[in-house]
């Protein structure tokens, strides 16, 4: 058990903000906007781009809807869960995700979903908003050498996407070794939970894809590609190895 694990088990919670304030204030100087959006209260990170500027892969109306009114419920849900409990309060969200046994049971479900789902939507925007098109540098070699081919990664992601049942996110996962791997996880469920990095992941979700595309998961799939901003997962890719990722 870890010295996080420790102090919030036997404290509540209570005690461990100090050590993960310490942890966190080297990756809140990375980036802080996103670093911001991970401590209480919380809040939906604005686009870094326009609603229309994943269009004609994924509408506007669907990109409004799913930012304003989706990512703002789950953050209104996780700031409501929060308001009792003032050693969480000081605590960072991945933090948290990451020691959900510690977490009071009585917010522990409503932490587990809105806390996944805020860390998830805050990733999914960051990654969206390019033009597609293909990885570079080290990406490119981590992706060549963990699926042999970028075509290959593409195949074995939308068949996870396809594959989930019911709701939840298709990701790629960054393993402890730098190697990448691909997971399809229900619901809000985030890699976190088990102390995971993601690099990307696409939400599966009706509300990200059923106003234009209905029950075309598997076109939501394939088009969602075109939207991808490599240069940003390249950036990902280089905090995770330094550390430094915050979400």
């Amino acid at each position: 058990m870890s010295i996080i694990q420790r102090r919030m088990l036997l404290a509540g919670v209570a005690g461990a903000g100090a050590l993960i304030l310490t942890q966190h204030g080297a990756r809140a100087q990375a980036r802080p906007g996103a670093a911001q959006a991970m401590r209480y209260p919380f809040g939906v990170p604005p686009l870094t781009y326009g609603y229309a500027a994943n269009e004609p892969s994924v509408d506007q109306a669907t990109m409004q809807l799913h930012h304003d009114k989706h990512h703002a419920t789950y953050v209104t849900n996780l700031n409501a869960a929060f308001a009792s409990y003032p050693d969480l309060q000081r605590t960072a969200l991945p933090d948290i995700l990451a020691n959900l046994a510690a977490v009071p049971a009585a917010i522990r479900a409503a932490v587990r979903n809105n806390g996944g789902g805020h860390v998830n939507h805050t990733m999914f925007w960051q990654v969206m908003g390019g033009h597609g098109g293909a990885p570079e540098g080290e990406v490119l070699v981590a992706v060549n050498h963990s699926f042999g081919s970028l075509e290959a990664l593409k195949e074995k992601f939308n068949a996870a996407g396809v594959g989930q049942f019911g709701s939840g996110w298709a990701m790629v996962v960054l393993d402890r070794a730098g190697g990448l791997k691909v997971e399809a996880r229900p619901n809000q469920d985030s890699p976190m939970m088990d102390g995971s990095q993601v690099l990307f992941g696409n939400d599966v979700w009706e509300h990200a894809y059923y106003l234009q595309y209905q029950n075309r998961r598997t076109d939501y799939l394939n088009a969602w590609w075109n939207v991808l901003d490599w240069r940003r997962i390249g950036e990902r890719y280089a905090e995770a190895k330094a550390g430094t990722l915050t979400v």
